[in-house]
């Protein structure tokens, strides 16, 4: 009976120290832990400006501490994601885009955003696109809207290495720039935050993407709990991308946001506007 008890006890100390061990790869003792990037930065509208369907998936956690706190929501998602690779197959190819179409903005309403817009720039053609054009709707959209905090990915790196996300995070810098340079209206938002991945998790599991991205993307400023049931439910309602993570991690998805506990930011203060 002893040596069964022993033997429990050394798998759950096993277990402890995997958990363990993993954990730390997606810490960064540099960012400031905050309940609410939201709260803490007292944005009230937030614009997040995004390349696919399930870009959000990012920041689940800063959208929904944020729309608890009373804040507004937008998105902009420039593709409808019709070039991605199905996992599992849930259509024809041929009808993915009208699927993913369909999957953002369910997420987007279970997220409780109030506004959303899918373009029909082509996935994984946002590179090829005049960067000017780019550049003026995203101005239109930031002008309608009128957020205080946008949401977009840092153009060196785009979180994951996608060109589609450099390049729309690229449009985002370029349209916030040209509002602050406005002489009257709107002058775009007072801060920006770019969503990071954990450096030490890229440089360990993420291979030659994994250092290309560590090494240009920006130390980050803060850290926001990740809200897992919100990740588990988005990635049920991306049925077309479903096991997406738990492949790229090699882990069921609710074990992974159990280690994968928090979001990364780094913040500009761009000035009032």
């Amino acid at each position: 009976m002893l040596w069964i008890i022993g033997a429990l006890a050394l798998a759950v100390l096993a277990v402890l120290a995997v958990w363990y061990r993993f954990h730390r790869l997606f810490e960064d003792k540099v960012a400031r832990h905050v309940r609410s990037l939201a709260g803490e930065l007292g944005a009230q509208r937030i614009l997040a400006v995004f390349a696919h369907p399930d870009d959000e998936q990012l920041i689940n956690g800063l959208l929904t501490s944020a729309k608890a706190g009373g804040a507004w929501l937008g998105m902009v998602t420039a593709t409808k994601g019709d070039a991605g690779r199905q996992s599992p197959v849930v259509c024809r190819q041929s009808e993915l885009g009208v699927i993913r179409h369909a999957e953002v903005l369910k997420n987007g309403f279970a997220l409780g955003i109030d506004e959303q817009e899918v373009w029909d720039y082509p996935d994984g053609g946002l590179p090829e696109q005049p960067l000017d054009e780019l550049v003026a709707r995203v101005v239109s959209a930031m002008t309608r809207y009128k957020p205080d905090l946008v949401v977009a990915f840092w153009p060196a790196s785009g979180a994951t290495g996608h060109k589609d996300h450099m390049r729309i995070g690229l449009a985002a810098e370029q349209a916030i720039a040209q509002l602050r340079a406005a002489a009257e209206g709107y002058r775009g938002p007072r801060f920006v935050a770019y969503p990071l991945i954990p450096r030490n998790s890229l440089l360990t599991l993420g291979g030659k993407t994994g250092r290309f991205i560590a090494e240009n993307q920006p130390l980050p400023t803060h850290s926001t709990p990740g809200n897992a049931a919100s990740k588990v439910r988005g990635w049920k309602i991306h049925a077309a991308q479903a096991n997406f993570v738990s492949r790229a991690y090699k882990m069921p998805t609710r074990l992974l946001y159990l280690i994968w506990d928090k979001e990364f930011y780094a913040v500009r203060e761009m000035g009032k506007a």
